[in-house]
């Protein structure tokens, strides 16, 4: 019997953590008579080469595991798979139809059950059920023995009842083919379940948390290590609720280090203690980087969606982290929660931009089924998109204008905060506003009257975008801000073509060669180029001539000269090193 367990990912570094996870549990457990293959689509593909895709593989048993990412477009798939192979099996499994299993079931009458819950072992039995059935007309009855599902009976649906939750340590290690995981995100779990109960999360429904064995999870670590993987995400809900085994883990990999894998961890930053901030700022820059939820500052807000923490905690762990200026910290805030309007969110972003993260990421509300969001939905007003994901469009205390709003400062957040690319440019720039809200608020209404939302920009046309704007705006110093930018520019890629604002290196070409000739005679600040020419260290190095001090951020004038080493790249900023060039005086240039 063919089996194939399919996945859509929302984008092609992806991989599904959960079909390689049921496979690799499927196959040591053992299925006499069946062959499990995996197939991994993503929701960009056309349909037509998906659909070839199954057809060649011709399953008996076909599985989908379902997200709010990729519902609609499986639903899709399933309908036309169908028809091309009307005697194929499907089945379907995961956390968008685990909730309203027999609701799914009545829709899609194309599908014979639904895996509820976690799928590994009630998948195996499901497998071994068909495997060991002869008959093709109707569904074998022992299927009525596996818990954890919903399937047809003739016209009948019949739900068997809840499974279990499994042993962690009984979970089979996934990844011994790395090859298949070539240029895609690793996934890895050391524990399931969630300590907290926050009204918007699905992990809030399973409060039996447990945890993968240490010995077992520094074993599977060591393996990635080893084959220098470059990224490890950890799909831990709540990566250090328990002090002992984040700390065993994160000692392991500190101790361990290859100087190239990264570890990606989603954390309490309140639950954080000295000891494990101790441990942290030991690391090699780059070595992990951590995800914090805050979702809003308004306590009030936090109550009410049953998040325990204390904002004052959050800001002093992260300002702990951050002093040792190693790991990249992504800080999140939702919009749309109950108690918090648009007044509310401008404070809750002001005081997370205030924490200066690498990544502030500003998400919205999706109301999931199943989780206690949904069933509050009436109480708070909260009116929310009836397809997938589920997005709020307006709440008691938002309308949808501003939400609507809300989405074009999330746009400029991503575009100029988030991408690194504009870091020392919007250093200065804040401080022209009454706070950082307010600045993206007004960048977002300038893209919008300008109908730029609507165009697709090259990196330079949002430096060009940006002096636009500051020029409408009447911002001083206007040259000040094209060196900031030019700063930008040659801080992230030794450009080829000066961007048309940049200043005339003409009248210094005489001492930047003497600059480049001396460091190629006794290098002090390009040591790492020995053996090159001066000619070769100017090409693979920029040096730039500043009338201003855009290191500090002061519109102070004078000659700033400033060498780039891409060489010596922040593993954090991927910015070059950056330093003064002492002896270049005013009087020289």
């Amino acid at each position: 019997m063919k089996v194939l367990l399919t996945a859509v990912n929302a984008k092609y570094i992806h991989s599904n953590l959960a079909i390689y996870s049921m496979k690799a549990y499927a196959e040591q457990k053992g299925c006499p008579g069946a062959e499990i293959q995996l197939a991994e689509y993503t929701i960009n593909q056309q349909q037509d080469g998906i659909l070839r895709g199954i057809y060649e593989k011709k399953p008996d048993l076909l599985c989908f595991s379902c997200y709010i990412w990729n519902i609609s477009f499986v639903r899709e798939l399933i309908r036309d798979v169908k028809k091309i192979l009307p005697k194929t099996r499907i089945w379907v499994g995961g956390p968008e139809v685990s909730y309203d299993a027999e609701d799914f079931l009545k829709e899609m009458p194309q599908v014979t059950g639904v895996i509820c819950g976690e799928g590994e072992e009630t998948f195996a039995e499901v497998v071994r059920t068909y495997a060991q059935w002869e008959k093709q007309e109707e569904e074998p009855k022992a299927l009525g023995n596996i818990l954890g599902v919903v399937y047809r009976e003739g016209k009948n649906l019949i739900f068997t009842g809840n499974r279990d939750i499994l042993n962690m340590d009984e979970l089979v290690f996934p990844y011994e083919n790395l090859s298949l995981f070539e240029h895609k995100i690793i996934y890895y779990e050391s524990s399931r379940g969630c300590p907290f109960s926050c009204s918007y999360c699905l992990s809030s429904i399973d409060k039996k948390l447990r945890f993968r064995s240490v010995s077992l999870v520094k074993k599977e670590l060591q393996f990635f290590l080893d084959h220098q993987v470059p990224q490890v995400k950890f799909v831990d809900r709540t990566f250090n609720c328990k002090k002992e085994h984040a700390m065993e883990i994160w000692k392991y990999i500190k101790e361990h280090d290859n100087g190239i894998t990264n570890f990606h961890f989603e954390i309490a930053a309140d639950l954080l203690t000295e000891e494990e901030i101790g441990l942290i700022a030991a690391m090699r820059p780059g070595l992990i980087q951590l995800e914090i939820g805050v979702q809003s500052t308004n306590e009030r807000t936090l109550q009410e969606i049953r998040r325990k923490t204390s904002f004052q905690e959050i800001c002093k762990k992260v300002r702990a982290v951050a002093e040792g200026e190693n790991v990249h910290q992504h800080l999140d805030l939702i919009a749309g929660l109950p108690y918090e309007d648009y007044k509310s969110f401008q404070k809750s972003f002001c005081d997370v931009y205030a924490l200066r993260p690498q990544q502030l990421q500003l998400g919205f509300l999706k109301v999931l089924k199943g989780a206690y969001m949904e069933e509050m939905a009436d109480a708070y007003g909260c009116v929310y998109k009836s397809k997938e994901p589920y997005e709020v469009l307006k709440t008691k205390w938002l309308t949808y204008g501003e939400i609507s709003r809300l989405k074009g400062i999330e746009e400029m957040t991503e575009v100029y905060y988030n991408s690194g690319q504009f870091f020392y440019t919007l250093e200065a720039l804040v401080k022209e506003f009454p706070d950082a809200f307010t600045m993206y608020e007004e960048l977002a209404d300038f893209y919008k009257r300008k109908g730029y939302f609507a165009v697709s920009h090259a990196r330079i046309s949002r430096y060009e975008i940006l002096r636009e704007f500051l020029q409408e705006k009447g911002i001083q110093y206007l040259e000040f801000y094209d060196q900031l930018m030019v700063l930008d520019l040659y801080a992230r890629e030794n450009l080829k073509t000066r961007p048309s604002w940049a200043m005339d290196l003409k009248p210094y070409k005489r001492q930047i060669q003497a600059f480049y000739a001396k460091e190629e005679e006794q290098p002090e600040i390009l040591k790492d180029y020995q053996g090159y020419q001066a000619r070769q260290m100017e090409k693979m190095t920029h040096l730039e001539v500043f009338t201003y001090n855009v290191l500090e951020g002061k519109p102070e004038k004078g000659c700033y000269p400033v060498v780039f080493d891409y060489k010596k790249r922040n593993p954090l900023t991927y910015q070059g090193g950056i330093s003064r060039v002492s002896f270049f005086t005013e009087e020289e240039a």
